[in-house]
């Protein structure tokens, strides 16, 4: 009996201190920066060491050797569709984000292997690319290792790394031209009004083909659009981007007076700007 109690408060006593296991803050914290860029999600996940007073580059991160991109382990950015980055093409999925600092130049490098906690085990061979920039200084000390976006548009963005007074970027291209023109083609086969009064204002912002957004803004104000104030808004737009400053001014009064209808005042004001613009382009 002495023993079976003798047994019991022993394996309590084990599962006590097993679980009393001191916890403290991780010196460099995990951290996952997302970003849409175009129609494509782009994700880095990356551990953030601070400066603490230490030299970095050329001091903990030497210059001229391959070097993780943080702490802890290999940074990873993922892509959930085909992108370019520095004029390479690249399949959808996860890789590791290798560096290589220098002083004039950095060797950015685009990984397969995602297993590996740091260099240990790197080979070359396992590289999608490589490609170089150059970094720039900075007027802020950045304390933090940080990865972020920057110069976001319809379908790129850079990825900026920046640390100490040090910062490199580089541009991925999403290619969401082809994209949207795929699902413009593969839609418009049996459009609605939205279908085209979306593929027209793509085109518009894209700076692409604009008599064809044009023909396409007219399709949607023939299926109901000439009652919708922003699309009509729209047309007028696209006839002022091709300089047919007559037809813009038609159409943004008849926005206007849709928006006055409909108590939005913002497009009041928006087309009364424009009113005034295009009749000086006249």
């Amino acid at each position: 009996m002495r023993k079976s109690i003798f047994t019991v408060i022993l394996l309590a006593l084990v599962t006590l201190f097993a679980e009393a296991q001191v916890k403290t803050p991780a010196a460099s914290p995990s951290s996952k920066v997302m970003q849409t860029v175009g129609m494509t999600e782009v994700e880095v996940a990356y551990s953030r060491p601070s400066k603490r007073g230490r030299e970095i580059f050329g001091g903990l991160v030497p210059y001229d050797k391959i070097w993780r991109t943080g702490a802890n382990a290999s940074t990873k950015i993922t892509f959930d569709n085909d992108v370019s980055i520095a004029g390479n093409d690249l399949k959808k999925g996860t890789y590791a984000l290798y560096t290589i600092p220098g002083k004039e130049e950095w060797t950015i490098i685009i990984h397969t292997n995602t297993s590996h906690r740091g260099v240990g085990g790197y080979k070359v061979e396992e590289d999608a690319f490589r490609f170089t920039a150059k970094p720039i200084t900075l007027e802020a000390d950045v304390e933090t290792f940080t990865i972020g976006f920057s110069n976001i548009s319809l379908g790129t963005a850079n990825v900026d790394i920046s640390w100490e007074k040090t910062m490199v970027s580089f541009e991925i291209d999403t290619k969401v031209d082809a994209m949207v023109q795929g699902s413009i083609e593969k839609t418009l086969a049996g459009p609605s009004m939205n279908d085209y009064y979306q593929a027209a204002a793509y085109n518009l912002m894209a700076g692409k083909d604009l008599e064809q957004a044009l023909e396409w803004i007219d399709m949607a104000m023939e299926k109901g659009g000439d009652e919708k104030f922003w699309m009509v808004r729209r047309k007028a737009l696209i006839e002022a981007k091709l300089g047919k400053y007559k037809a813009a001014i038609t159409s943004a009064k008849l926005s206007k007076e849709l928006a006055e209808k409909a108590g939005n005042d913002d497009y009041v004001r928006m087309n009364d700007a424009s009113i005034k613009e295009w009749k000086k382009m006249k």
